[in-house]
């Protein structure tokens, strides 16, 4: 692939955009089943159309092999699509609620309306799943889109660009790649909906933008999600699938386990699958292996290696700054207090620590911002209990990682530092629609008890309303 250069689109050209996609939605175009149905289909039918081309973009930004781009990115996609165009009718339905007696012959109903022009903001770990995804939701809604790419993934970005620019119109749906000057510039504008995927230090910094104009947000965060193996868990299947949810785009991924909390008593035997476990799946040295990904930069790449230090190095640890590769590694005799344990690592580290009772794991996590995820290894339904009643995340597995985002009727989003607000399945149709509540009452005749005078009419209104 042809290497892409990007640069900042100016800010004439964003207020344009946003002036052209203000008057497409307010011609009421994008509001029908049919428009929004027809929509949904192009879109899957180009992406068939440029699979090869995608794969390959996320081969050259992040070293991702087909399957890993096809199974986390091109058919994650696929999958919101093919339920998005399943259900789009039911969610477009206004869903009729009960209604007081005080308003006797009334009809209450819920209105999903499209909030209007939306802004997208994706990050560069899927670039094209985390850009597509929320789309998805955004045609959904009955929302225009102005798509904002990652720089970092400059390949992705181009495809994508390419194919947001050839089949659909720019008063629609657009796609404005740069840097950090474009993404000041696309927060300094008024959007009726803004969607925003990244860190949480700036997340903080687009909430401040959307402030200014109260516009509604949706923060799809990070933060470090923990993964706590208790004394009773099956321990190849919880080494299998923890050392797949790690190493999964080598560990760049926002709900990748963080850091693990054994039991004191199975550690040794886990850290030993956990080993085996790599070398089964990228072989004794990962850097030949054709599905272990690579670091997406020079800069991630140097963050990374700032962590060995952080911690005794069990395995791994080898690195190439040149090829961007940085074998997976585990780290043991971690403090609690070091940067390793502070920041997100969003790579391919792995901290060790133990508990004693689950108490300890527990007081652990909840003195801490709440992760986007939480994971738990357990055959003890009492252990599975307390974590849910006793701690808080966005979302989780119990005896797996990663794959609570698979099922599209369950909501995916953060709480607190991780993000606010949710998506995929009806979440993203949710995520971009206004419910608006409309009472709509009778002709027929108009019940006087609610006009003045009140003279004896107290005890009516007790009546209807004790």
């Amino acid at each position: 692939m042809q290497t892409h250069t990007i640069t900042d689109t100016s800010i004439n050209e964003i207020e344009r955009i946003i002036k052209k996609q203000k008057e497409y939605f307010l011609e009421g175009k994008t509001l029908s089943y049919a428009f929004r149905l027809q929509q949904l289909k192009l879109l899957k039918q180009v992406i068939k159309a440029h699979e090869q081309e995608i794969l390959a973009a996320l081969k050259s930004d992040l070293n991702k092999s087909d399957f890993e781009g096809y199974a986390t990115e091109v058919g994650f996609t696929y999958e919101e699509l093919n339920h998005a165009i399943s259900h789009l009718k039911s969610w477009m339905r206004p869903k009729r609620v009960w209604t007081p007696l005080t308003q006797f012959w009334s009809v209450s109903k819920i209105y999903p309306k499209p909030y209007g022009v939306s802004l997208i903001i994706s990050p560069w770990n899927y670039p094209f799943q985390l850009l597509f995804a929320p789309l998805i939701g955004a045609i959904s809604a009955g929302c225009t889109a102005v798509l904002k790419s990652s720089e970092l993934a400059p390949a992705t970005s181009s495809i994508s660009k390419k194919i947001i620019d050839k089949y659909f119109q720019p008063d629609y749906i657009a796609l404005v790649e740069g840097g950090i000057e474009t993404s000041q510039a696309l927060l300094q504008q008024k959007w009726d909906m803004i969607f925003f995927t990244g860190s949480t230090q700036v997340g903080k910094i687009v909430m401040q933008s959307a402030a200014k104009h109260l516009t509604p947000t949706v923060l799809e965060l990070g933060g470090k999600s923990p993964c706590i193996v208790d004394e009773t868990a099956h321990l190849e299947f919880a080494a299998r699938r923890i050392v797949w949810g790690k190493l999964v785009n080598a560990g760049q991924t926002c709900v990748a386990p963080d850091y693990l909390f054994v039991h004191e008593t199975i550690k040794d035997a886990l850290v030993q699958k956990i080993i085996e476990n790599i070398k089964k799946s990228y072989g004794e040295d990962a850097s030949k292996s054709p599905d272990y990904p690579r670091i997406i930069n020079e800069k991630h790449f140097i963050r990374l290696t700032k962590y060995l230090n952080d911690g005794n190095i069990i395995y791994g640890g080898k690195t190439n700054i040149e090829t961007r590769y940085f074998e997976p590694t585990l780290l043991d005799n971690v403090n609690p207090e070091s940067p390793v344990m502070q920041e997100e690592i969003f790579g391919p580290i792995l901290p060790i620590l133990t508990y004693k009772n689950l108490k300890q794991a527990i007081d652990f996590i909840n003195a801490r911002p709440k992760p986007l995820a939480l994971y738990l290894f357990t055959n003890s339904s009492e252990n599975e209990q307390k974590i849910l009643n006793y701690t808080d995340s966005g979302g989780g597995c119990i005896n797996d990682c990663l794959v609570h985002l698979a099922p599209q009727d369950l909501p995916f989003g953060g709480v607190g530092e991780s993000g606010m607000g949710h998506y995929h399945g009806k979440s993203s149709f949710d995520a971009f629609s206004h419910p608006r509540g409309i009472l709509k009452k009778t002709n027929l005749f108009d019940v006087p008890i609610r006009y003045a005078p009140y003279l004896n009419k107290l005890k009516l209104l007790k009546y209807f309303m004790k």
